[in-house]
């Protein structure tokens, strides 16, 4: 089992950067398949990032792919979310995901079995 902490959310200005983290605790770090998802009011639970264990092998969802940048310290147990020209509808809460030794990069919540408890993201104009 992992268990998921997130911070680095806050109130930035649109155009700006922020970088997300999410540390996890337990063991085989490393083998874990680590996901990004953020939820909006009033919206669905929507895919960010991913990024795999072994080779990190990243996939970016079609909104934030050339903005955001996903990664992983297995040293720190830690996987990370460079987040570049914010927009405003960007905001949103945060959560970080896990999935033990999967061999593919899902986009689904449901492969996901390990949850953060996320972190708010505003980005004001």
């Amino acid at each position: 089992q992992v268990q998921l902490v997130e911070s680095g959310g806050g109130l930035v200005q649109a155009g700006t950067s922020l970088k997300l983290s999410c540390a996890a605790s337990g063991r085989s770090f490393s083998r874990y398949l680590m996901g990004w998802f953020r939820q909006a009011p009033g919206k669905e639970c929507e895919f960010v990032a991913a990024i795999m264990w072994g080779d990190a092998t990243t996939y970016y969802s079609d909104s934030v792919k050339g903005r955001f940048t996903i990664s992983r310290d297995n040293a720190k147990n830690t996987v990370y979310l460079q987040m570049n020209r914010l927009k405003r509808e960007d905001t949103a809460v945060y959560y970080c995901a896990g999935r033990w030794g999967l061999e593919r990069l899902p986009t689904a919540s449901h492969d996901y079995n390990y949850w953060g408890q996320g972190t708010q993201v505003t980005v004001s104009s």
